[in-house]
């Protein structure tokens, strides 16, 4: 049994690889994107990931679809049809009985090309609103799983299943303190994503003196070379021992900084909101503008709605958002008890679901 996994939301691929690894007759290879940017020879972190896991990875070059008409859009139509051909010799080499996309540009060319070969196509879409990419493709998906109920209106009902979000199992998990002596302040855990977010970074950098008289930061930056914040941060950190910089923050640590941490500022992908669900935490979101039909800027107003985060609109001074840290911290209590009424969000196993029904109809 042959599985080829693609697609750009990578934290619920690994959860759907681990479960799929326990089964010794599949074979799995995973189909992304190997450097951080096409200009960069840095390897991406998905591939890093990837790699640990023991999983054949191959490079894929493809474009994004885009709304607005420009240069680069036709740039991006010529990737894309190049990518569309470079999926095809993917899937003829590999001879995938299955193709399971997690969504975004990456995922569309290899589902596009598998279900024009009439390979069984699945896909997963975690976002409440989902991209162009996922609803072209799911009109060759044999099976559309979805994250959050609220989406389902974007696809066929009969080939449509609500399973929840796969959540990696680390973060449940606490070790031992991977930071060494950072103080006894409060922590806040502040993210960006695995690329990390520079307006998020260049605001937290304006407010960092206030924030680090109360709290110990764990700032999680990203490693994009075009900005250089992770080695600008890291240089500011040598200075305080209760400011940690680091580009990714890894499994085997991510378990006690969730524990631990008394509220998080981050943007609002899926994988944030559902693992800020499924903990507790209060949170600070601050949508990325440009995200897919506005969907991190809905993810984080359902939080917003149910009393346990507040909102910071990057756009606004620095001030604002310290301003926020502060009322979410002054009354995380009242935050944390509001989290009740959304734990029907959080469905337990999806990645079992998901595996069970590739193997059973492939």
């Amino acid at each position: 049994m042959k599985v080829l996994i693609t697609g750009g939301h990578l934290t619920p691929a690994l959860a759907v690889i681990k479960e799929l690894k326990k089964h010794k007759d599949a074979e799995i290879v995973f189909v992304g994107r190997q450097y951080t940017d096409e200009n960069n020879l840095t390897l991406s972190y998905e591939y890093s990931q990837i790699e640990k896991l023991g999983v054949p990875f191959i490079h894929l070059t493809t474009g994004r679809f885009t709304k607005k008409f420009s240069i680069r859009t036709i740039l991006n139509y010529v990737k894309i049809f190049f990518g569309i051909i470079e999926s095809f010799l993917i899937i003829r080499e590999f001879k995938p009985n299955a193709v399971l996309s997690f969504g975004g540009y990456l995922g569309f060319p290899i589902s596009f090309v598998a279900g024009l070969l009439h390979i069984n196509v699945f896909i997963h879409e975690q976002t409440i609103m989902p991209g162009l990419a996922n609803r072209i493709a799911a009109r060759y998906a044999k099976k559309v799983f979805i994250a959050f109920p609220e989406s389902k209106r974007f696809f066929s009902s009969h080939i449509t299943s609500i399973v929840g979000n796969p959540l990696r199992n680390e973060i449940f998990h606490s070790q031992d303190a991977p930071f060494g002596d950072i103080g006894q302040k409060p922590i806040i855990y502040i993210t960006g994503g695995s690329l990390g977010a520079h307006s998020l970074n260049v605001h937290i950098e304006n407010i960092l003196p206030e924030l680090l008289k109360k709290f110990v930061v764990v700032h999680q930056t990203g490693n994009v070379a075009e900005y250089g914040d992770y080695d600008r941060l890291a240089k500011i950190s040598l200075e305080y021992k209760n400011y940690i910089v680091r580009t990714h923050i890894f499994d085997s640590e991510i378990g006690w900084l969730f524990k631990n941490a008394s509220l998080v500022v981050s943007r609002s992908g899926a994988n944030t909101i559902f693992e800020l669900i499924a903990l507790q935490k209060p949170a600070v979101l601050v949508p990325l503008p440009w995200s897919a039909s506005g969907e991190q800027k809905l993810h984080a107003e359902i939080l917003q709605s149910h009393h346990v985060a507040e909102i910071f609109d990057q756009k606004d001074e620095s001030l604002a958002l310290l301003e926020l840290i502060l009322k979410v911290y002054a009354n995380v209590e009242t935050y944390q008890h509001s989290y009740k009424s959304l734990q029907k969000y959080i469905i337990p196993h999806p990645e079992e679901h998901i595996v069970k029904t590739i193997l059973s109809q492939s």
